[in-house]
This record gives C-alpha cells, structure tokens and sequence, in this order.
C-alpha cells in the first residue's frame, strides 16, 4: 500500500505570508508619503494698502522787483544836491535851535564861495542886497561867521579867470581883487593870488593891444600909452614894448 504523500502548499499559498506582504506593504505606503506643510489659505483678494501721496510743500518766493528810477541829468543833479543841503541846513538849524533864515543864508553863502569863488565881503553883500537874497542883517552876519572856506583859493581862481578871459596885467588884476567895486578880496588873499598866478603877461599886453587896435582903431603909441597908464591897463613898459613889437 502506498503512502500518501502529503503535498506541501506554494509560499504563496499560505495565509500568513500574504499577512505579512499586507503589512509591509501597508507601512510603505504610509511611511512613503511626507507630511506637506500646512498651506494657508492665500485671501482671493489682496488686502489694498491705502497710502497717501505725501504733500509736497511748494513754498512761492515773493519776487521783489524794485523799480529804479532813470539817472537824473546833469544839470538836475546839482540842482537835486542843492536843495538836499538847503533841507539838511534847515533841519540841523532846527535841531540846534537855530532859526530857519539863518540855516538858509549860510547855505546860500556856501554856494557862492564854493560855485563862484566869491569873497567873504561879497557874498555878505549879495545876502542882504535888493537886488540880490534880501536876508536879514542877523542871518547874513550868521552865515558869514559860520561859513568856513579857503578864500586865498577863491581869489586864486578869480584872479586867473582874469588872466585866462580878459587878458589883464597882474596890477590890473590885484586892483580889481582888492576893489569895492570888484571882487572885494582882503590884500593878503589878492596878494597870494597874483603871487600863484600862472599867466604869460607880455601875451595878455598883445592880446590887449590887438584888440585896440582892431576894435578901436588906436596908433601903436596910443595904444602903448593904454597899456601902461595907471587909469588903463597897467602892464610894465617891457610887457607893452613887447606887445607893440609884435603888434601888426
């Protein structure tokens, strides 16, 4: 009689096997998958952030264009600068109790010895003149004694305007600074002037002696006598000898 073999049943076969594939396999797929972080959700709409324009600061700049008024002319310059000395004489008057009419003589004599080269006694009598400012004794004698200029300039200047213009002798010329009837310049003053005078004086006889001669018709003796007599011209003899030798 045969035994019975009992035949044995495939790995695969077996319950126990297919446990042990199911386990593994089920921890595989659970050790595979990585945790994802957790995503948060995005807002479907972005939050807007309001911002504000900065202000911007615009500061406007006043231009001050200042009007300059056109140079005056000459000639309304000085008149300008008189009357500011006038108003400058009449307020420091003011301010030091000095009366008005006394400020505006001395300002007027002022004028004539600095503008005409005018003498101390002439200027004090153009002020209280009819026919010329008509101030009061006291204001001119106020202005005389304030007025301080160099009056040996003042005869220089008159003394070689004569010279320079109407051809005098330098005794012409000192007579008629010294005169009452002339410039009325004290003796020292004419003397330093005809002194510092620079003029040619044999010229002035040849000048002087043409126009005798062309405008009077005189004889070259005549007009020898006219420039050496003491109630004409007053020349030396040499100047008059060498204005008739040039004389036509």
């Amino acid at each position: 009689m045969q035994a019975q073999v009992k035949s044995k049943k495939s790995w695969y076969k077996k319950w126990w096997v297919w446990a042990i594939i199911f386990l593994i396999g089920a921890g595989t797929v659970g050790g595979g998958q990585e945790e994802q972080p957790e995503e948060k959700p995005v807002a479907a709409e972005a939050e807007e952030v309001e911002t504000e324009p900065a202000a911007v600061e615009t500061t406007t700049e006043e231009v001050v264009v200042e009007e300059t008024e056109p140079a005056p002319a000459e000639d309304a310059t000085e008149e300008i600068a008189v009357e500011e000395a006038e108003e400058i004489a009449v307020e420091e008057a003011e301010e030091s109790n000095v009366p008005a009419e006394h400020a505006s003589a001395l300002d007027k004599a002022k004028s004539y010895a600095s503008t005409m080269d005018m003498s101390k006694n002439s200027i004090s009598d153009q002020l209280t003149s009819e026919y010329g400012e008509k101030f009061s004794k006291e204001a001119a004698d106020y202005a005389i004694e304030n007025l301080e200029h160099d009056w040996n300039a003042n005869a220089l200047a008159k003394a070689q305007s004569y010279s320079d213009t109407m051809y005098m002798s330098k005794a012409g010329i000192y007579d008629q600074l010294t005169s009452d009837s002339g410039e009325k310049f004290t003796t020292e003053e004419a003397k330093y002037a005809v002194d510092n005078l620079k003029a040619d004086y044999k010229e002035n006889a040849l000048k002087k002696a043409k126009d005798y001669q062309s405008q009077m018709n005189m004889s070259p003796e005549s007009i020898r006598d006219q420039l050496t007599s003491e109630y004409g011209e007053k020349f030396t003899k040499e100047e008059a000898d060498y204005a008739i030798q040039k004389l036509n």
